[in-house]
């Protein structure tokens, strides 16, 4: 779906997120005094950011099916609502822009997934020009029908813009950590990783 070699970078790109995030999750859970203990809010983040590896890897190699979709659709839907009560109980303005920042990545998805045909109309329809003179009238239609609408385009902007400013302030922290700097580097990859596919796919 997504054309070489940018299939490629972006596989390798939430491969490594998934690794990492995944990775951090089950350290966390194997070191836990209570392993039955409830996931902490950490662990949560991590998990959200599994499954959304391994959703962009599949969208970049494949169209999904209408129900598969949507069903992704709200799988994310409820991962972004799940770290609500984190948001609300968070005592740092660290911790509540990290937080608002996994939202955000949340909202992003579910735009790339619900707007997936839209934001590809234009790709779609690139170079289907008819071969017949009278036809002309027509095709021009189609195309116009096919292309992209401007209202998408400027949503999808915005959630570029939203997702790569979420990379920055992570690489920010990033920058200023002296503590686990993999992980942080995991969440500058998946928002420049997502900013960038929106990109992709609307070209």
């Amino acid at each position: 779906m997504i054309d070489y070699p940018w299939n490629i970078v972006l596989t390798i790109a939430f491969a490594f997120t998934f690794v990492i995030c995944v990775g951090d999750a089950l350290v966390g859970r194997l070191r836990a005094t209570d392993r039955r203990a409830a996931i902490t809010d950490g662990e949560l983040v991590d998990v959200n950011h599994g499954v959304m590896s391994i959703a962009m890897i599949a969208m970049t190699w494949f169209f999904a099916m209408d129900v598969v979709m949507w069903a992704q659709v709200l799988l994310f839907g409820i991962l972004g609502l799940s770290l609500v009560p984190p948001l609300l109980r968070a005592s740092s303005r660290r911790g509540r822009t990290d937080l608002i920042g996994h939202i955000a990545l949340d909202a992003a998805m579910i735009w790339m997934l619900a707007a997936m045909p839209l934001l590809m109309a234009g790709a779609m329809s690139a170079g289907g020009g008819s071969i017949h003179a009278e036809h002309a009238g027509a095709d021009a239609g189609a195309d116009m029908l096919m292309a992209t609408p401007i209202w998408a385009d400027v949503v999808n902007v915005l959630f570029v813009v939203v997702s790569a400013a979420a990379a920055l302030w992570w690489f920010g922290q990033m920058c200023v950590s002296r503590g686990h700097r993999v992980h942080l580097l995991c969440h500058v990859v998946m928002a420049a990783g997502m900013a960038w596919m929106l990109v992709l796919m609307n070209v």
